[in-house]
């Protein structure tokens, strides 16, 4: 069923250098739905709960007490946050309808490339790999991989990486602490958006009692000479905006924050395996013990198993087919 419904995009074709139309998965279209699907639970769950019970869903629409708590909402949030947080969060949300930026072959074709270089500095020397690392993209060794050229703070991490191996003098353990100084704050800048976000569902309980208490205010002030009936409206509709403002923070806001940190989470492995791999090799490990210390990281849905990693490291490299 879900193949018929799969999106296209583009995936770079490794025999010949070129790009041709591919799909996404079946699993990576699932996570994309369960998105989506666990929201409409959630409403579908309160709201055929509350009908079940008796009530009328015209009972809890009151557009003041949505002005009120998701205006509030949003202005403290554009508050607490620089632009550059409130940008990045919209642009996470929307990135949780979108398949994860690296995939099972994104992996594949980092560790081949790392095996490239390792590969061409162990026989050559560290000094041979210096003028692909000055300009990426005329490097016979990274055009070799566009999609992971294409990501800049993936290229930029790795050459920044190489020169210190280059040129730093560093021994293993100065290296790898230095590395994990920069990947925490990179981890830190790709998870304030969640943070911002779940900082914003913290707050949404809280609004919905100011739009409760100003509905109590305004059913006090009416009191005198309202019969029964235009009091309960009013009261019922103050508590609507406790209601909303709990249901949308543990609802939607709260998990749409823990799914964005997930996806950083996710994009920051990568960088892990970058480090872990030229760690390994400073520390005189032949490169395929040190692409295995690699894949060690990752996690086992995308994890390419020990033999198929080294079915494409053994073939003939990158690196020499560049030097041929």
């Amino acid at each position: 069923m879900l193949a018929r419904f799969r999106v296209p995009q583009e995936t770079h074709n490794r025999a010949d250098n070129a790009y041709v139309p591919a799909y996404v998965s079946d699993e990576e279209l699932v996570s994309i739905m369960f998105v989506i699907i666990g929201s409409v639970v959630v409403l579908l769950s309160v709201g055929l709960g509350f009908i079940i019970g008796g009530g009328s869903l015209l009972l809890l629409w009151h557009p003041t007490e949505v002005l009120i708590i998701v205006g509030a909402a949003i202005g403290a949030f554009v508050t607490s946050n620089p632009p550059k947080v409130v940008k990045a969060s919209v642009a996470g949300i929307l990135a949780l309808l979108k398949p994860p930026k690296y995939k099972r072959e994104d992996y594949v074709d980092i560790f081949k490339l790392m095996y490239d270089i390792l590969v061409k500095a162990r026989k050559e020397g560290m000094l041979a790999i210096e003028s692909h690392i000055d300009d990426p993209h005329a490097s016979s060794l990274f055009t070799q991989y566009p999609r992971i050229l294409a990501d800049h703070h993936m290229t930029e991490f790795m050459t920044d990486c190489l020169r210190l191996m280059i040129g730093g003098n560093l021994d293993p353990h100065e290296l790898e602490s230095l590395l994990e100084t920069e990947l925490e704050t990179h981890h830190h800048e790709a998870t304030e958006p969640a943070h911002a976000m779940q900082k914003v569902a913290d707050a949404l309980p809280g609004f919905g009692i100011v739009a409760a208490v100003l509905g109590i205010v305004d059913t006090m002030a009416s009191i005198e000479g309202a019969d029964t009936a235009t009091i309960g409206h009013k009261v019922a509709a103050a508590l609507v905006g406790t209601f909303l403002g709990i249901l949308v923070a543990y609802g939607f806001v709260g998990p749409i924050a823990a799914a964005m940190e997930q996806r950083a989470n996710e994009d920051s492995k990568p960088f892990e395996l970058v480090k872990m791999a030229f760690v390994a090799s400073v520390r005189g490990y032949a490169p395929p013990v040190a692409i295995e210390f690699a894949r060690k990281l990752l996690f086992a849905g995308i994890r390419p198993s020990f033999a198929d990693l080294e079915a494409h490291l053994k073939g003939k490299s990158r690196a020499e087919s560049a030097i041929g």
